[in-house]
């Protein structure tokens, strides 16, 4: 579900620290119940997870589209990407945060891990559209339990990179956010 704002800004996330000129693009509840410490769990399953293989077809065939679309218009090139274009956020981490895990050994391509906490995890992407960043959180659900929290932090590039982030932002609330939603409830209550 599609929360306010203020789910994600009104928190004291380590987030705000290092991308505070960064705009709030969206945040979701996540449907994954589970107690204190099961946060580790989520992240794992976040960079484990069969999106967007495992996604139905029209948005398996909206990530194609975009990543053919990507590799026509060189919109994904290294010389576009992290430590290219822009510095990574790792640069901004405070010295408390440079030694904390990273996540799990999975490959969370295209995303580069910043730093994961007992309930906050942090990843960023960079591309000639964006620079933008994936946080994951564990919150109290008001009923005794938890859930996850979802954010998506962004930078655009220039007039393109707006552009590009307005043109998208159909299809992301329309296909893709639903569509993933649902596949994190239910990778959720498979792995139990």
């Amino acid at each position: 579900m599609k929360l306010a704002d203020t789910a994600h800004t009104t928190r004291s996330w380590r987030i705000h620290e290092i991308a505070g000129d960064f705009a709030l693009e969206d945040v979701w509840a996540l449907d994954t119940p589970g107690g204190p410490d099961d946060f580790d769990k989520l992240v794992k399953q976040f960079s484990s997870g069969n999106f967007p293989d495992g996604a139905p077809l029209p948005v398996r065939a909206l990530w194609a589209l975009r990543w053919k679309l990507g590799g026509l218009l060189g919109l994904d090139e290294r010389s576009s990407g992290l430590d290219a274009r822009v510095g990574s956020l790792r640069d901004r981490l405070p010295d408390d945060l440079r030694g904390t895990p990273t996540g799990p050994d999975e490959d969370w391509l295209p995303f580069t891990p910043l730093y994961r906490l007992d309930d906050e995890f942090a990843a960023e992407m960079a591309n000639r559209t964006m620079h933008g960043v994936l946080h994951i959180a564990w919150v109290e659900d008001g009923q005794g339990g938890y859930r996850g929290q979802m954010a998506v932090l962004v930078k655009p590039n220039g007039v393109f990179g707006r552009a590009y982030m307005g043109f998208i932002k159909p299809f992301r609330y329309t296909i893709i956010y639903p569509a993933l939603m649902r596949m994190i409830a239910r990778e959720w209550k498979t792995r139990g």
